[in-house]
């Protein structure tokens, strides 16, 4: 019998086939007590092992390259951290063994987070998934992840660690439903980056079946369980005649009537670059630099090494628009040589400009190395700032930028309500601004990001949230300066003609997602996408901004 289940889509493509689950999680260790003179020998123990899983997390970002590079090797700090392996040492000190003092230190770490509520609590899936390589290193049992097969599947599981998802392989690996995550997880901008259709937030995902035939739709959320094959016809033929209209689709953004939207690629660093060109990507909207100061927590890379990274992608895109996002470190990325130990609630504290702001050096450093990256390049070299509150934030960034000797357009992201409601007052010291909408709707609803229970209010067509996208485009557009999007929404196709109808001047996502929104675009007015923006504001929730949006563009 066919039924239909809800969650959150958030890659587009239809997925057809049998569920399969992941990997169980490790056992609980057993409680037994070691005598004292073991204690030396399984804190080796202890050690080895999670140097062994760091080892293989980095390993495997260095294989995945990209966005994967720079969130697994986050999870490979993460795992080194020196505290937890304090508590380790002192669990073992007292009688645990190896394993035994593993779980129980992550399982006190992660209840610390989760009760203090700071943001890092929105990497719990990446905690467990940590602790559970170790702990299986040391118990000697197979790591868990995702399942063997030769014939192709959907994955089902309760969460996707990143460092499942950075590797999974499309051929076998036909779509995903988890039943946390939310739309801007790792996993998801790891699934749209893999072209990979997935659905996240899907109550009762777990209770499916092995071997269960379902469909999913990563643009609807919708999940088919045993779909009639009418409802198989009707979603291949949706996905077939999609597939068609994206292979029609080629050049830059622009809507039906010739109003220019330049579509831009998200990248992390090089590794990136390739899909982006295949794509037909107009430029870089977002170009992470994180990924560079990854690869060390201890010490800022040197300017060479900036230079030579910051080059290889400024390359790729002659006589292109370029926007580099100067380093945003803090809450779920921290850095030992910059970020505090002891804050109560990273995601609230210093992170992103703020940072830099602590740490001239550092900023002088990355601003220096842009410049001279970019001389005699033909590129449009743009450089923002993150975590950007009020016009002394956008200022102190600009004067920076200046001092430095940077030849580029200065702006800041929004992601801070208090921006968006003084984004005119900012526009007085930047020259754009560029919308992060993942975080602007964390700190817009108060709902971390990662956390599934709260996933409709991490929801870009939240109505209160395209009111602050259409403060600050009206803001840039009464300043005659450029406002873009480079958040996860961008890459909804249909979100994509609001936000233009709301005055976007660009839009910039993952590069899978470039082609899907290109082809959406070209099929309506601008006053059509403005039509369809003013009905989705003047509505009550997400979903019924959705489907005002798209009555509005059907006809309806």
């Amino acid at each position: 019998m066919e039924t239909t289940l809800r969650g959150v889509g958030v890659s587009h493509g239809v997925a057809i086939g049998e569920v399969r689950h992941m990997g169980t999680a490790v056992l609980e260790p057993p409680a037994k007590q070691i005598p004292a003179e073991e204690a030396e020998r399984e804190q080796g123990r202890a050690r080895q092992a999670v140097d062994a899983v760091a080892a293989d997390l980095m390993a495997r970002g260095n294989l995945a390259g990209g966005e994967a590079q720079a969130v697994l090797e986050a999870q490979a700090m993460m795992a080194q951290d020196p505290e937890l392996m304090a508590d380790v040492d002192r669990r073992i000190a007292v009688g645990s063994t190896a394993e035994r003092a593993v779980y129980d230190a992550f399982a006190a770490y992660r209840e610390l987070l989760a009760g203090a509520g700071e943001y890092l609590a929105g990497r719990v899936a990446d905690l467990d998934d940590v602790r559970n390589r170790i702990v299986a290193r040391l118990l000697g049992v197979p790591m868990p992840g995702v399942p063997d097969s030769d014939q192709p599947y959907v994955l089902v599981a309760r969460d996707l660690a990143p460092a499942d998802t950075a590797l999974l392989d499309p051929s076998l690996v036909l779509g995903f439903v988890t039943e946390e995550g939310g739309p801007t997880s790792h996993s998801a901008i790891l699934a749209r980056a893999l072209g990979v259709p997935a659905v996240v937030a899907l109550p009762g995902a777990g209770e499916l079946a092995e071997g269960t035939l379902i469909a999913v739709d990563g643009s609807t959320g919708d999940v088919f369980v045993n779909p009639s094959e009418e409802k198989k016809a009707e979603l291949e033929a949706a996905a077939a005649a999609r597939k068609a209209a994206l292979a029609a689709s080629t050049g830059p953004g622009v809507t039906a009537d010739g109003h220019k939207v330049p579509l831009l690629a998200n990248v992390g660093g090089p590794a990136d670059v390739p899909a982006a060109v295949e794509a037909g990507a107009e430029g870089v909207g977002l170009f992470r630099t994180e990924f560079l100061f990854l690869d060390d927590s201890k010490n800022a890379p040197s300017e060479e090494k900036q230079v030579e990274a910051y080059r290889q992608v400024l390359e790729a895109f002659p006589e292109s628009r370029v926007v580099v996002r100067v380093l945003d470190a803090g809450a779920d990325k921290p850095l030992d040589f910059l970020t505090p130990a002891d804050e109560p609630n990273p995601a609230l504290g210093v992170r992103g400009l703020r940072t830099l702001l602590d740490h001239p050096e550092v900023l002088r450093t990355q601003l220096t190395a842009l410049a001279k990256a970019a001389e005699g390049l033909p590129v449009y070299l743009e450089v923002m700032a993150p975590m950007v509150a009020d016009r002394k934030d956008a200022k102190a960034f600009a004067d920076a930028c200046r001092e430095a000797g940077l030849r580029a357009k200065f702006g800041a992201m929004v992601e801070i309500p208090s921006a968006a409601l003084r984004a005119r007052s900012i526009l007085q010291e930047v020259e754009f601004l560029s919308l992060g909408t993942n975080d602007l709707a964390q700190y817009t609803f108060a709902a971390d990001r990662q956390v599934g229970a709260v996933s409709r209010l991490q929801d870009p067509w939240q109505p209160a949230l395209l009111d602050l996208v259409a403060l600050s485009a009206e803001a840039a557009t009464a300043e005659g300066k450029s406002c873009g999007v480079c958040g996860e929404a961008a890459s909804d196709p249909l979100l994509a003609c609001v936000l233009t109808g709301l005055g976007v001047t660009s839009l910039s996502m993952g590069a899978a997602s470039i082609p899907y929104v290109r082809a959406t675009l070209a099929k309506y007015t601008l006053a059509q996408c403005e039509r369809a923006a003013a009905a989705a504001r003047a509505a009550d929730s997400a979903e019924e901004a959705r489907g005002a949006a798209q009555a509005v563009l059907s006809g309806e």
